[in-house]
C-alpha cells in the first residue's frame, strides 16, 4: 500500500475529528505535601509500613519516612553520570520484595571516551535500609554514546517476572531506533538476571539483538503494566507528537520515519508522514507536546467510580497531572489536575493505600499525596 501526503492529511483530519473531550468536571483532589527539599526527584517506590523509596537525579537514593523525614542517602550505588537528562533515574521493587528485598534501578552509566548509556541494575536493600548489597548491572545499553539526552529509563515488571526497560534514542542517534543491531530507541525485555527470555520476538534473528522487545521509539519516560497485563508506555515527540502506545512484541513504532510532530523549528521529520504501512499508530498523541513523564493506572476506588480505571500521566512542560479516561483502547476524555501549581510532574504512582502520589522535578522537589 502506498501512503501519500493526501492520506496523511486525511489521517490528521480523522484524528482531529475523534479527539478526546475534556472530562466532566469532578472535584479536584487536595494536594498534601509529604516531603520537600528533594533534589530533582525522578522516581518513587513504596516500602512496607508506609515509607517511600525515592531517587534523586544527581545520584541519591533516599528512604522517606511516613512523616516526611528524608533519611541520608542509601550507600552502595554504582557511579552515576549525572549530567543533562542523565543521572539516577527509575527504581522498582521486585514482586517478591517482601521475601528477597530485591530492587531494580536504572541510571546513566559511563562508557569509554566520554560516552554513556542507560543501564539496569539489581541489588538487595539492607534490612536497616542504609545500604545496597549484591549490586550488579544486569543490562547495559549498547552502543554507548556521547550524549546528555534521551535516556528513557522506565522499568516495568510483567506478571511473569520479566523486566521491561525503555531506551531513549540518545537524541543524536535517532536513525538507530529503526535498526535492530543496537539498543537505541527500543523497549528491551530481560529476566531478573538480565537474560533475554526465550520468547522475545527477535531471538535467533540474524542482525537483531535478543533483548529487544519493540523498536522505533524516541524517548520513553513512562511505562506501566496495565490492569489487563499489557505494557503501556508513552514517549516524547519532538515539537508535537508525544505518544501513548500499548507496546507489543516485535512491533515497529515508527520513529523517526513517521511522527505526528515536526522538528524544532518546524521542518518535517523522516518522511514527513504520520502513517506508513508496517509501522504502528499511537493509541493517543499530544500536539502541542506536554512533555510526558511518569505513568500509572488508578485501580482503586478512593476517588469515586468515575476515576477508577483512569490512566495518569505527568506533564513536565505545562506542570499538571493528566487524568485520562480510556475506553476500548481509545482516549475519550482528559482532565488536568494540579495545574495551578505549575510544577514539573516527573513521576506518578498509586500507593498501597489507593491514593495518588506524584513527584515534582524541581531543585526543591516534593513528594505530594492527593487526598480525595
Amino acid at each position: 500500500m502506498n501512503f501519500s501526503r493526501p492520506l496523511s492529511v486525511a489521517f490528521a483530519l480523522a484524528t482531529l475529528a475523534t479527539a478526546p473531550s475534556q472530562a466532566q468536571p469532578t472535584p479536584q483532589p487536595r494536594p498534601e505535601t509529604v516531603a520537600a527539599g528533594l533534589s530533582h526527584p525522578w522516581a518513587l517506590a513504596f516500602l512496607p509500613d508506609g515509607r517511600f523509596l525515592v531517587t534523586e537525579r544527581p545520584g541519591h537514593l533516599r528512604v522517606i519516612e511516613a512523616d516526611g523525614r528524608a533519611r541520608p542517602p542509601v550507600e552502595g550505588l554504582p557511579p552515576v553520570v549525572a549530567a543533562g537528562q542523565g543521572g539516577l533515574l527509575d527504581v522498582a521493587l521486585d514482586a517478591g520484595f517482601g521475601a528477597n528485598r530485591t530492587i531494580y534501578f536504572c541510571f546513566s552509566e559511563a562508557g569509554p571516551s566520554g560516552t554513556n548509556g542507560t543501564a539496569l541494575a539489581r541489588a538487595v536493600l539492607s534490612t536497616d535500609e542504609r545500604r545496597l548489597d549484591q549490586v550488579r548491572v544486569i543490562f547495559s545499553q549498547q552502543p554507548k554514546v556521547a550524549s546528555r539526552a534521551h535516556f528513557g529509563c522506565r522499568i516495568a515488571q510483567g506478571r511473569d517476572g520479566t523486566l521491561f526497560l525503555t531506551m531513549g534514542d540518545r537524541f543524536s542517534r535517532s536513525a538507530d531506533a529503526q535498526r535492530r543491531d543496537n539498543h537505541l530507541g527500543k523497549v528491551i525485555r530481560v529476566d531478573p538476571e538480565g537474560r533475554p527470555p526465550a520468547d522475545n520476538p527477535f531471538i535467533g534473528r540474524p542482525g537483531a539483538l535478543p533483548a529487544i522487545w519493540s523498536y522505533g521509539h524516541r524517548n520513553m519516560q513512562g511505562a506501566t503494566i496495565g490492569p489487563d497485563g499489557r505494557l503501556w508506555t508513552h514517549e516524547h515527540g519532538a515539537q508535537g507528537g508525544d505518544e501513548i502506545n500499548i507496546v507489543q512484541a516485535g512491533r515497529n513504532y515508527g520513529w523517526p520515519v513517521i511522527t505526528h510532530g515536526v522538528n524544532y523549528g518546524g521542518a518535517p521529520i523522516g518522511e514527513g508522514l504520520k502513517a506508513k504501512e508496517g509501522m504502528e499508530q499511537p493509541l493517543h498523541q499530544w500536539t502541542p507536546s506536554i512533555a510526558p513523564s511518569g505513568m500509572a493506572f488508578l485501580t482503586s476506588d478512593r476517588y469515586g467510580p468515575a476515576w477508577k480505571g483512569s490512566l495518569l500521566v505527568g506533564s513536565l512542560k505545562f506542570g499538571y497531572l493528566d487524568r485520562i479516561e480510556v475506553r476500548d483502547d481509545k482516549v475519550v476524555a482528559e482532565q488536568k489536575l494540579l495545574a495551578s501549581a505549575r510544577e514539573r510532574i516527573r513521576d506518578v504512582r498509586q500507593g498501597p493505600d489507593g491514593l495518588i502520589y506524584v513527584l515534582t522535578d524541581e531543585e526543591d522537589g516534593k513528594l505530594i499525596r492527593l487526598q480525595p
